[in-house]
């Protein structure tokens, strides 16, 4: 069975539990939030998502 999750889905989850162990403060969410957001858009988007497909193809390459 392949199961997909969207990457916002994965980081989302890794941002909730990093909040509740504690690792990450809410300002620190909050800024690292306002920072993935106003990256997204910019010009380095199409960069990011180029390489984001080339690490899933490349994992999904691996087995």
């Amino acid at each position: 069975m392949i199961v997909t999750l969207s990457a916002v889905a994965v980081l989302g989850l890794l941002t909730f539990a990093l909040l509740r162990g504690r690792y990450v403060g809410p300002f620190s969410a909050l800024v690292l939030f306002l920072f993935g957001f106003f990256t997204a858009s910019t010009s380095a988007a199409d960069t990011i998502r180029a390489i984001c497909r080339a690490l899933a193809d490349a994992t999904r390459h691996i087995s």
